[in-house]
């Protein structure tokens, strides 16, 4: 039987929110960033009222745990861990690059493909302070593999596969500084409908955990620059 989900992601610029009841979807996109700890409960209790469910009556609520904006972030896992204590129902925190990564293959797709064949991809999401989050990552049987830990590095740094495709969200503010070549590029962020898909593999896995445990992932342990750190860019770059 499908299960029953609420899923949520606010660590980019983009606030994005998906409702799973049976074979239906209710989905919901808007801005992120500081608006999303304002619009992000108004908008799953709108979308539940439109798929006729409870909080209760979910079997899990599923959020993308990071990388990500820390403001993001924190929203994300207080969110679901509210909610998750008030109707006690388990939290399914996944990775946001490993959205990333789903919602590029679905975007990759012809019109009417059901699967795809095996497919090597890295996520990248803007980090902004010139750097980058990346992990890589393969589909092969329908089952996605984590091939590398996630980094964080500058743009100019970044090495890829033969034959892997570059998905995220880093093309506007670091394009000419990406590995050139062969790649595919694709415009890809950690949707809610991605993370509504890789729901059900990680719940036979066993990843759903009570709602004490929504906790973020952290990549990044310094969220601004110094001064000094600063004026010494400006200096080299002058």
């Amino acid at each position: 039987m499908t299960p029953k989900l609420l899923a949520f992601d606010t660590s980019t610029e983009t606030l994005s929110v998906a409702v799973q009841h049976g074979d239906a979807v209710f989905s919901h996109s808007g801005p992120g960033g500081a608006q999303a700890s304002a619009t992000l409960i108004p908008a799953i209790l709108a979308l539940l009222s439109e798929a006729g469910l409870a909080l209760a009556g979910l079997d899990a609520i599923v959020f993308g745990r990071g990388p990500g904006s820390f403001t993001g972030l924190r929203t994300a896992c207080s969110v679901a861990q509210g909610l998750a204590f008030g109707a006690n129902v388990p939290v399914l925190p996944l990775d946001t690059l490993l959205a990333v990564a789903e919602d590029a293959r679905i975007r990759q797709l012809a019109p009417g493909q059901a699967t795809a064949q095996p497919w090597r991809v890295t996520a990248a999401l803007d980090a902004r302070m010139d750097e980058m989050y990346v992990a890589d990552y393969s589909f092969d049987s329908n089952q996605w593999r984590q091939d590398a830990d996630v980094q964080l590095i500058r743009p100019e740094n970044l090495e890829l596969r033969p034959g892997a495709a570059l998905a995220g969200n880093v093309f506007a503010a670091y394009g000419t500084r990406l590995p050139a070549g062969a790649h595919p590029r694709l415009d890809a962020l950690p949707s809610a409908a991605a993370l509504l898909r890789l729901a059900p593999a990680a719940l036979a896995a066993g990843q759903a955990l009570p709602a004490a445990q929504a906790l973020p992932l952290y990549i990044r342990d310094k969220v601004a620059k110094t001064v000094a750190e600063r004026a010494a860019e400006k200096a080299a770059a002058g």
